[in-house]
């Protein structure tokens, strides 16, 4: 057994409500574990906890732009690269077209977001429809392909050796957020009856990074029939009604949309923003000291971000402060905008995380000085 040393302490000026009402002239800075979930405690700061002058080595905030990575690529085992550690693999897969092939992954559990595009999914349990801002979870060893209408951007996010949850929503229900009823599945209609064939199909199969094929002299997608609990299941972010408070600016936690055991990913959608006149309008500044941090912004105007633009990631290290860009911050302390206009996709990892040498390629290299306050 273990437990925290959880205890309150307080030192000098603070506000008593965490995120409210700060002391003049000050700046707060959440001090946390575990994400947002465990200890924290709050420090009120007589400068941004951001307004460094120089930023050298490699826990530097990174950005990196990949509307700049235009390779198409018919399988998504030759998706880009981003990020990877041991528990999850992150890559974006541009594709159109038909694919000629199917694909499973032995690794595990994979979950698509579609970042742009539409077409048809085939895979074990039947077919399904996809268009643009939908999660598709796909379990561990499932056989799938996609077909198409035209080009299609699509995050491919992998919970190595693990398996996607729904978050435990606590005081608010089961049914907060989104409804486990709003979670489409495959169906076998005339899509699927369409695609049934003898003719000889390949399988490549992924496992430990390494590729298999398997031939058979038929579509082994062909089910006449199942039932269970284990399968693929779909759900747009237009079905998500994020957790919001006019007088309290809730933590990203709040957004948790999917989890595994050493990562969770949050989905931040258009929302009213807070109202009282002492509640923070932006994020707060915080330092996450056992997370890295990756959002990937997918449409919109992004309410705490300076120059960023959809198709841009950001990966903010554990061990540093950070949170609003400072035309973020002036626009959110003037209370000029009265709702979020953005979509992104968060994913905070228990791990490190290491970059692919393709993300290199396409890096904001000055992205650590946007933090600077504009002469």
């Amino acid at each position: 057994m273990k437990e925290w040393m959880r205890f309150s302490k307080t030192e000098g000026k603070t506000s008593r409500q965490a995120h409210c009402d700060l002391p003049e002239a000050s700046f707060e800075r959440e001090f946390g574990r575990e994400g947002f979930f465990g200890p924290v405690s709050h420090l009120y700061h007589a400068h941004k906890p951001t307004a460094w002058i120089k930023f050298n080595g490699p826990l530097k905030p990174r950005a990196f732009d990949y509307t700049k990575h235009t390779h198409i690529s018919h399988s998504p085992w030759q998706a880009v690269p981003v990020f990877h550690n041991a528990y999850m693999q992150f890559r974006i897969w541009r594709t159109s077209g038909k694919m000629d092939h199917l694909v499973a992954n032995g690794d595990g559990d994979e979950l698509l977001f579609i970042h742009s595009g539409s077409g048809h999914l085939f895979c074990d349990f039947g077919h399904m429809e996809f268009r643009e801002g939908d999660y598709i979870m796909l379990p561990r060893g499932s056989m799938w392909r996609v077909e198409c209408d035209a080009e299609a951007s699509i995050l491919l996010i992998e919970a190595t050796n693990d398996g996607y949850r729904l978050p435990v929503k606590g005081v608010v229900g089961p049914h907060a957020i989104f409804d486990p009823a709003m979670l489409d599945t495959p169906a076998l209609n005339n899509h699927f009856d369409a695609q049934r064939s003898t003719k000889e199909t390949t399988l490549v199969v992924k496992r430990r990074g390494a590729l298999t094929t398997i031939t058979y002299a038929h579509n082994p997608l062909d089910a006449l029939g199942w039932k269970g609990d284990n399968l693929p299941v779909k759900v747009n972010w237009r079905s998500i009604r994020p957790l919001m408070s006019h007088r309290y600016h809730v933590p990203p936690s709040a957004h948790t949309t999917f989890l595994a055991s050493r990562f969770v990913v949050c989905t931040f959608t258009p929302r009213p923003i807070e109202t009282d006149p002492g509640a923070l309008k932006v994020p707060f500044f915080h330092s996450n000291n056992d997370y890295d941090e990756i959002i990937f912004y997918h449409q919109g105007n992004f309410f705490s971000r300076d120059n960023i633009h959809p198709g841009m990631i950001t990966l903010h290290p554990c061990g540093f402060p950070h949170g609003p860009h400072p035309g973020a911050f002036k626009v959110g302390a003037k209370s000029e905008r009265k709702e979020t206009d953005e979509v992104a996709i968060m994913i905070d990892t228990r791990d490190a995380v290491d970059i692919a040498p393709e993300a290199t390629q396409v890096e904001w290299a000055g992205y650590a000085d946007s933090w600077k306050e504009p002469t």
